[in-house]
């Protein structure tokens, strides 16, 4: 509650002011980030921990395709996130780049691109400025604003908040967000502590 209460003049313009609200986006940000300033490092030691983290990019792929992988972030991050979330092609480096980061790991150069718009920071230019707390923040807040967070939160739809912050849209199935179950009992921890 520490970092609502330092930044609550950033939380009030983005309308997270009500109790359900504060305690459904601290216990997402606790989640992705568990409230450490990070990048995503895309670090990954065996062949399995990478096909499952990222199945898609990876299905039907050999064991030796994926090893090459194996304990190589840049090059990890750079096959798994080119040609999408408007990234260039792996060659582009933009993967890596444009990495998950900051409370909520926003990911590819369309969320750095219309973060840097909607705020006036280049991080664009400067991804890592993400990893200042304000920024931070104000980029967490942002996401949850323009995904209509406030809405889901004022419903208590743990599941529809989760889908959107971890899979990118709602899904059919309750609980399959990464992380479900701990996003679950952060969401009790700080509605008891709001509350």
């Amino acid at each position: 509650m520490e970092l609502y209460q330092k930044y609550k003049t950033i939380f009030d313009k983005y309308a997270l002011n009500t109790p359900l609200r504060i305690a459904h986006f601290m216990a997402q940000i606790t989640a992705e980030s568990g409230l450490k300033l990070v990048r995503e490092s895309l670090y990954y030691k065996t062949a399995k921990d990478l096909s499952d983290t990222f199945e898609t990019p990876f299905k039907n792929k050999s064991d030796s395709f994926v090893r090459q992988f194996i304990c190589n972030s840049i090059k990890t991050a750079n096959y798994v996130y080119a040609d999408r979330m408007g990234n260039g092609n792996q060659d582009s480096e933009d993967g890596y780049k444009y990495r998950g980061g900051g409370y909520i790991q926003g990911t590819g150069k369309d969320f750095y691109s219309n973060l840097s718009k909607a705020t006036g920071i280049d991080f664009v230019n400067n991804p890592d400025l993400i990893l200042i707390e304000e920024n931070a923040i104000t980029a967490a807040l942002w996401f949850w604003k323009i995904h209509g967070l406030n809405e889901l939160a004022d419903k208590d739809n743990l599941d529809a908040i989760s889908d959107i912050i971890n899979i990118g849209h709602q899904t059919v199935k309750i609980g399959d967000a990464n992380g479900f179950a701990n996003r679950k009992d952060l969401l009790i921890k700080f509605k008891n502590s709001i509350v």
